[in-house]
Order: C-alpha cells, then structure tokens, then sequence
C-alpha cells in the first residue's frame, strides 16, 4: 500500500495536482509536494523546518486554508515551502492539520509563481485504499 504519492496535471492556463495518499495527512503532504513541484523542477537539499496549524469547519475548507497557508509562508519567509508533513484530526467542530515543511532559501532554487489555490474542481475524498485530493492552483 502507498502512503502518498502526486501528479501535476495541466488544467487550462492554471496547474492542477492530483494526489493520493493512506491517511487524510498523508494526501495533505502529497498536495502540498504537488504544489511544490509546481513551483520548482529541482530542490536543494538546504532550509530549516517550520511548524504551523490550521483549523476550519470542513475536511475541503481545511485543505484549502492549508495550502493557502503554505503560499503565506512563502511569501513571508521568503522560502519554498518543500519535504511536507501533515496530521489531520477532528476535534467536535472543527477540522486542524498539524504540519511542517522545510523551507528553501528562494536563493537556492529556481522557482516560478504560483497565485494562489482555489475551489475550483476541488475534490478530497476517501477511497477503498485510502484518500484522493485534485486541486487546481491558479498560476
């Protein structure tokens, strides 16, 4: 069994990743390795870690807050956000992922933009062999 894996897909002038994954932050990560790969051919092997969470009223809201996030972080530090870890539980109301990703010196890569996610198409749901997420992020 996987525990995640992504593939980009070509969606109009936008870019789309199409991830699976065992756990529901299992397929977070693979999103945001998605996002990532959108961004940058090749990564360097430098950056610190970063720690972060996230809370919302849904499993697709939580999704979308998390991956906004990560284009937050971005711009604020100045890194691509890469080698993502996420945990994903419920509390009574309301969704949080855990999460945290090394964080790559801007100048240590050649990496091109992306705007931003949107709910465009977006799908995460759970499968036979674990969970399935299609985003579109808006280049």
């Amino acid at each position: 069994m996987f525990s995640m894996c992504y593939t980009l897909r070509e969606h109009t002038a936008d870019v789309a990743v199409e991830a699976h994954g065992s756990t529901l932050g299992n397929v977070f990560a693979a999103v945001a390795d998605g996002l990532t790969a959108a961004m940058c051919d090749e990564l360097a092997e430098t950056g610190d870690r970063f720690s972060f969470s996230v809370r919302a009223e849904s499993r697709e809201a939580l999704l979308f807050d998390y991956l906004d996030q990560l284009i937050y972080e971005r711009d604020v530090r100045g890194v691509l956000p890469a080698a993502h870890e996420a945990t994903v539980r419920q509390t009574d109301d309301e969704w949080i992922v855990d999460a945290s990703a090394r964080g790559i010196p801007f100048a240590d890569v050649d990496a091109r933009d992306v705007k931003a996610v949107t709910y465009s198409e977006m799908r995460l749901e759970e499968t036979g062999n674990g969970w399935e997420a299609y985003v579109v992020f808006d280049v």
